[in-house]
C-alpha cells in the first residue's frame, strides 16, 4: 500500500463533506499544526481527529461558502507525503472570494496519517477576511 493512499482519501472525503471518512485516515494520536499566522494556528498544536475536526475544520465550515483544498501534485517521499495545491472560497462574513496556494506535509506510518504540517498563503486568506 503507497502512503499516498491516506492522503488521497483525506481529500476525497473533505472534498465531499464525509467527515467521518476524513478522521478514519488519521491516527488516534495525529499531531495537526496549521501554518504560523493561518487563521486557524491559534490552536496549535492539533493533537487527535476530534482536535482537527473541531478546531480546524468545524471552524473552516462556519466561516467559508464552498471551502476547498485541493491537491494539484502529490509528491511520495516514502513515509513523508507532499501535496501542493491551492485553497478556494468565499467568507461568508466579507462575501469576498480567496484562492491561495499550499503545501501540506503529511507523515504517514500504517496506513495513517500520523502528522500535518501547513504552508499556506497567509496573505491571500487574511485579505478574503478583511472588513
Amino acid at each position: 500500500m503507497s502512503n499516498t493512499q491516506p492522503v488521497r482519501a483525506l481529500y476525497a472525503a473533505f472534498a465531499k463533506g464525509d467527515m467521518p471518512a476524513a478522521l478514519a485516515t488519521m491516527a488516534a494520536d495525529i499531531v495537526w499544526t496549521e501554518a504560523e499566522n493561518y487563521p486557524y494556528a491559534d490552536r496549535n498544536p492539533y493533537v487527535g481527529p476530534e482536535a482537527v475536526l473541531h478546531g480546524v475544520f468545524a471552524r473552516i465550515g462556519g466561516d467559508w461558502d464552498g471551502f476547498a483544498a485541493i491537491s494539484d501534485e502529490l509528491i511520495d517521499g516514502g513515509d513523508t507525503i507532499v501535496s501542493l495545491g491551492h485553497y478556494s472560497g468565499t467568507y461568508k462574513a466579507t462575501g469576498k472570494p480567496m484562492r491561495a496556494q499550499f503545501a501540506h506535509v503529511f507523515r504517514v506510518k500504517n496506513g495513517k496519517i500520523i502528522a500535518f504540517q501547513q504552508y499556506a498563503d497567509t496573505l491571500g486568506t487574511a485579505k478574503a477576511m478583511e472588513h
